[in-house]
C-alpha cells in the first residue's frame, strides 16, 4: 500500500486538541504546504512542540496568529511576538525549555527512554517542579521524554518508501521527531523514486514514516 496520498486524506488523522510535533527552525525545515492546510482547515487547540514559533507570517508562527494553538512547548518565542502576546494575555500556554534539552527530550520519547539527567536549569526556574539527583556531587535534573499525536514534518528528497533525506540546516529537528510520535506525514519537498537516495544518505528510514504528501502541490 502506497503511502503518497493526499494533503486531504492525510489530516484526516490530526484532529481538534492532538499534541503535535513540528520540525523546523525559524521556519527552515518546516513543513509549509501542511501547515496552510491545517489553517485552511481550521484544527484548533493544538499543543504543539517545536523549537520555536517562527515568525508571524512564517511557518507554524501562522497557527499561532490563527489562535489555533492552545500550547506550545518550545525553546524560544522572541521572533514571533504575536506568541508573547498571547502567553501574556492567557490565550497561549508558552512552556519554554532550554534548547538541547528539549532536543533530547524528543530523542528519548522516540529512544523509548524514561528520562535523562542534564545539568542545564540547575538554579534556576527551569528546576521547578522537578526531581534533582545527586551524582558525584553534582546535582542534575531528571526530565522526562516527550511524545505527540503526530509528528509533522519535511524532507529535501523522500523517495516511495519514506526514506527521507534533508539538505543541509533543514536537517534540525526533523529526524528527532519522526521517532517520537505515533503518526509522522513527511512533505516532500521532491519525491523520487526508490533507489535515487543514496542509502548513506538516508537520515529517516521510512519506517518511521506513515504519509508522504507532495510538497510541490
Amino acid at each position: 500500500m502506497s503511502k503518497i496520498v493526499s494533503m486531504e486524506h492525510a489530516l484526516e488523522n490530526l484532529k481538534d486538541g492532538m499534541t503535535v510535533m513540528i520540525g523546523g527552525f525559524l521556519g527552515c525545515g518546516n513543513p509549509h504546504k501542511i501547515i496552510d492546510a491545517i489553517i485552511e482547515k481550521g484544527i484548533k487547540d493544538l499543543t504543539i512542540i517545536a523549537n520555536d514559533t517562527a515568525f508571524p507570517d512564517i511557518g507554524l508562527g501562522k497557527l499561532i496568529v490563527n489562535k489555533q494553538v492552545k500550547k506550545v512547548i518550545t525553546s524560544h518565542i522572541g521572533t514571533n511576538p504575536e506568541t508573547g502576546k498571547q502567553m501574556n494575555a492567557g490565550e497561549t500556554e508558552v512552556v519554554l525549555v532550554p534548547q538541547g534539552t528539549l532536543a533530547e527530550q524528543v530523542r528519548a520519547g522516540g529512544a523509548g527512554l524514561g528520562g535523562f539527567l542534564t545539568p542545564t536549569g540547575v538554579g534556576t526556574i527551569v528546576e521547578e517542579g522537578k526531581k534533582k539527583i545527586e551524582i558525584d556531587g553534582k546535582e542534575y535534573l531528571l526530565e522526562l521524554p516527550v511524545r505527540a499525536d503526530i509528528a509533522l514534518i519535511a524532507g529535501s528528497k523522500v523517495d516511495k518508501k519514506g526514506n527521507i533525506y534533508y539538505n543541509q540546516s533543514t536537517r534540525n529537528f526533523n529526524p528527532l521527531m519522526a521517532m517520537a510520535a505515533d503518526t509522522v506525514i513527511v512533505e516532500a519537498e521532491e519525491l523520487v523514486k526508490v533507489g535515487e537516495i543514496d542509502p548513506n544518505d538516508v537520515m529517516t528510514p521510512n519506517i518511521f514514516v506513515d504519509y508522504i504528501v507532495r510538497g510541490e502541490e
